[in-house]
């Protein structure tokens, strides 16, 4: 898919299509409730093992040749762009979740949801929230922006002069919009924002960047941006950068209260017998424990509320060739629990900072591959889904560790499944 039509005087919001909204109204969990459950016997067995392969093969209908060792990697030239003083692989063990029953703007049905961990107890936390949420209905998940950023900045002798450029810089939209278009087939320019401190300026260039998580398409273009005002600028920077780290790249920032890579939400109301039969614990016992990490994260100063959601990012990242430095931004949710008119509880969680792909980067790797056609997310079209998927995941972790820890099952979990 290449470039859609620029939007670059929209105003900046969440937004949810009708048609979407259509979708979702349709969506039938009911569908999915008997979907087959994955082999978890003998956990650390080989016949375990090819249980759960025999699953996949059988009803998933999808090849994991390489991800079960049955096949090897030996095609090093596609590793250019990738890694430098290449040695080989580390291998990560990778297990699978699910199915989660996921009712989204692109990811609807039931997902087998590999993960890569080395943390014992994660993997059985995963099942056991997703099967409280498929017993209780679907997850909704809505994508509701993107927009991944690079924010150059230019510094001037005074602010006469930065004022000048400033104002110039507003004028060149549309030849902006036309570079861009022509650095790239995928990427968008669709806002421009302006930080002025002293005698610099931070010009915050936004763009979509189709299926690709897009850091690398955002710089380059960018480059070009910056190039064009370097050339043709009547007044000219002293100095001048291609990024003031301030775009919120690989690190954790109160930027993405709007939006980095993807802003995805989610939701499930889990029905009060479901909590009690599946999480052993109670609505009421989740809250409070939910009030008191919420007080916790609003004292130690933490980047939004959430329990350990970085564990389902990068576990989904690394067996899906995501770049897990990414982790640092899309790890800051927002997450909110309440008891209902009916005493079920209400769960949800916002993630403004998604950032995915599922072209270019380590995506077509072999196992990173086998991993993103496992829940049909390899290729062009597929990035929404991969981010709602990954909301959906997170949103199980919460559930389950805020149900353990609220009932005093934290530490006996991971006395049974960890180290």
């Amino acid at each position: 898919m290449k470039n859609p039509p620029n939007n670059i005087n929209r105003a900046k919001r969440d937004f949810i299509d009708l048609s979407v909204l259509k979708k979702l109204e349709a969506f039938d969990p009911a569908l999915y409730s008997q979907l087959k459950k994955i082999p978890t016997e003998d956990p650390y067995t080989h016949y375990g093992q090819e249980a759960r392969l025999k699953f996949i093969r059988d009803e998933l209908k999808s090849n994991v040749d390489y991800l079960s060792g049955e096949k090897f990697f030996y095609d090093n030239e596609s590793l250019k762009g990738n890694i430098e003083n290449y040695i080989g692989m580390t291998q990560i063990p990778t297990g699978i979740v699910g199915p989660i029953v996921i009712n989204g703007t692109s990811a609807q049905g039931g997902f087998y949801v590999p993960v890569a961990t080395t943390e014992g107890t994660l993997l059985a936390s995963f099942n056991r929230g997703a099967k409280a949420c498929r017993e209780s209905g679907a997850i909704t998940a809505l994508s509701l922006q993107e927009g991944v950023q690079r924010a150059p900045v230019f510094k001037f002798k005074n602010l006469i002069d930065l004022g000048k450029f400033t104002n110039w810089v507003l004028e060149q939209k549309e030849a902006f919009i036309k570079i861009v278009s022509e650095s790239s087939k995928y990427a968008v320019l669709n806002d421009i924002g302006l930080n002025i401190e002293g005698n610099i300026v931070i010009i915050r260039f936004e763009y979509t960047s189709g299926d690709a998580a897009g850091q690398n398409m955002v710089t380059i273009c960018s480059n070009h941006l910056c190039q064009y005002i370097l050339e043709n600028s009547p007044i000219k920077p002293e100095f001048w950068t291609i990024e003031g780290n301030s775009s919120g790249d690989k690190k954790g920032t109160a930027l993405p209260t709007k939006v980095r890579g993807r802003k995805i939400t989610t939701e499930i109301t889990l029905k009060r017998e479901i909590i009690e039969s599946v999480l052993k614990t109670t609505p009421e016992l989740m809250y409070q424990q939910w009030k008191i990490s919420l007080f916790g994260c609003i004292k130690s100063g933490t980047l939004g509320v959430g329990m350990h959601p970085v564990n389902a990012i990068t576990a989904l990242f690394i067996a899906t060739g995501q770049d897990v430095a990414c982790a640092a931004e899309s790890a800051t949710i927002i997450s909110r629990l309440e008891i209902d008119e009916n005493g079920d509880l209400y769960c949800s969680i916002t993630m403004p900072g998604l950032i995915v792909g599922t072209v270019g980067g380590g995506t077509s790797f072999p196992t990173q591959r086998e991993c993103l056609e496992l829940i049909d997310c390899y290729g062009a079209g597929k990035s929404t889904k991969l981010a709602e998927i990954c909301a959906a995941l997170c949103l199980t972790g919460e559930i389950s560790i805020i149900a353990a820890m609220s009932a005093g099952q934290f530490t006996a979990a991971h006395q049974k499944f960890g180290r």
